[in-house]
């Protein structure tokens, strides 16, 4: 009788502390996306834009370290997404020797460069990841709970699903924006339109200039190669201006400081231009050396200070993005899925239940309550873990019937032959456990390695079905053998009888 007590408080014990982890279900568990509604997303990641990016970047280091070694050359011009040539070259073997660290990335042909394949191909698979983790920083900023971000379909796709995320537009502005920024000097004065630019300059800028947008109508000349990027930015957060306007300061890297420094100390009563994704943001005089912290301004409202900062923390992304598919699941869907998962699963399990009353009598009763246990510890197990469940989860939580009644069939029919041999009813229940714990067993791992291959190689949808049909298989092992068993001996311990029917 101890001992059955002991097993009784430890199921008592399990049930209490499933039903505290779940209870209330409605703030206790993780919804997906099918569930609570949201936002579904494909994107295609532009990786042109890498591989242009790289060789025009390429292309301007070439150009200062040409000039700074006094090498003479008439052009240097991207021709391709991944070529560049160099023309008016009188010493080629003096080009070859500045272009050496170039080796590694691009090969020389007759008269360019040309980056080598499988850096390309490299770089491209770089941008599609690197895209991914910056867009998973974003979203994990946006507070959204169990957003689902991976590769989709090709593989430049990337697949993003917002749960409960009402603002669908601002999360799309979040998702997609570059949010590059750069320091750059600027070549004075600012021009009102862009036609006074370029005749300010003969019609045609010089290759290390360009010529960028403000915020309002005017336009500014601008260096290329600008001093610190996006990359060299430690922290930004939302901040006032002096006119107490919401503004975006920011703080540089030891290193982007250290080049800052005496970069800004030389060039004292010129313009420097914070450009963001290729606009003018601010133009400020600098006044005085500037070692590791600035501020961005440009007429802000709160949210969007907010949103920049985010942006600007989470990195740049290294490509444009291109929205190939777009979903918006509506809560009222959600809910009516709710609801029809619910009605599936009460409905499976009345039908489950009226077979194993009419099959084996009150014995069934020890099956459905078997049942009713796997279903709390699986509900319990995924508010632990913070399982989110979806639709096909619903599914895993109807199969997880199913396989929990599959158990106590396997166990009720060998104790139906150990009675049938003319055992007695403790014997044959002891025997029939006994004997069906390793057949269990076999079954129960094979549906985990099958769970956990569903689980490492499917999406979304397919890993929710599998975290629950995984947590149902090991709470089903408990049920079926220690809960089940336990029931049978407090109803012989109560009986005290020698004789029993299933």
């Amino acid at each position: 009788m101890r001992s059955i007590r002991w097993r009784v408080a430890v199921i008592l014990g399990v049930i209490a502390l499933s039903v505290w982890g779940f209870y209330p279900p409605t703030e206790r568990l993780n919804l997906g996306l099918d569930l609570r509604g949201g936002v579904h997303l494909v994107m295609r990641v532009e990786t042109d834009d890498a591989l242009r990016r790289e060789t025009e970047t390429t292309v301007e280091r070439l150009r200062e370290t040409l000039r700074g070694e006094n090498v003479t050359f008439s052009t240097i011009e991207v021709t391709r997404l991944t070529e560049f040539n160099i023309g008016g070259v009188q010493d080629q073997q003096a080009v070859r020797r500045a272009a050496a660290d170039l080796e590694t990335k691009f090969e020389a042909g007759v008269s360019g460069y040309r980056m080598r394949p499988n850096i390309a191909n490299q770089l491209r698979d770089e941008t599609v990841q690197q895209a991914l983790q910056t867009i998973e920083r974003r979203v994990n900023e946006l507070g959204v709970v169990e957003p689902i971000i991976a590769r989709h379909g090709g593989r430049d796709q990337i697949l993003v699903q917002l749960p409960g995320v009402g603002d669908v537009q601002r999360a799309k502005e979040l998702i997609r924006s570059t949010a590059l920024l750069q320091l750059t000097l600027v070549e004075p004065p600012s021009f009102p339109d862009q036609q006074s630019a370029l005749q300010a300059y003969g019609g045609t800028l010089p290759s290390n200039l360009q010529l960028l947008p403000g915020i309002g109508r005017e336009f500014y000349v601008v260096r290329s190669v600008p001093v610190v990027a996006g990359r060299d930015l430690r922290n930004a957060r939302p901040s006032l201006d002096e006119f107490n306007q919401p503004a975006v300061s920011f703080s540089l890297t030891r290193d982007a400081a250290a080049r800052f420094g005496p970069f800004t100390e030389q060039h004292l009563g010129r313009q420097l231009a914070i450009v963001l994704d290729d606009r003018v943001m601010s133009a400020p005089v600098l006044e005085g050396r500037i070692s590791d912290e600035g501020q961005i301004r440009g007429n802000f409202t709160s949210r969007e200070a907010q949103d920049l900062s985010l942006m600007l923390r989470s990195g740049a992304l290294p490509a444009s993005l291109t929205y190939l598919e777009e979903r918006t699941v509506g809560p009222s869907l959600g809910e009516e899925s709710i609801r029809s998962g619910v009605s599936a699963a009460i409905g499976a399990f009345a039908f489950v239940m009226a077979f194993m009353l009419f099959f084996y009598r009150l014995a069934g009763l020890n099956a459905i309550a078997a049942v009713v246990v796997n279903l709390i510890i699986l509900l319990g197990m995924m508010a632990y873990l913070g399982a989110t469940m979806t639709l096909p989860g619903f599914a895993g939580f109807i199969l997880t019937v199913g396989i929990g009644v599959d158990s106590n069939i396997l166990i009720f029919e060998r104790i139906k032959e150990e009675l049938a041999e003319g055992k007695s009813a403790r014997a044959a229940i002891s025997a029939g456990f006994e004997r069906v714990w390793w057949t269990i067993v076999d079954t129960h791992v094979a549906s985990l390695i099958a769970a956990a291959f569903l689980f490492q190689f499917g999406t979304g949808p397919i890993r929710g079905f599998a975290t629950t049909l995984a947590i149902g298989l090991l709470a089903n092992v408990f049920t079926a053998v220690f809960v089940s068993r336990t029931m049978f001996d407090v109803f012989m311990a109560r009986r005290h009888s020698a004789v029993m029917s299933i």
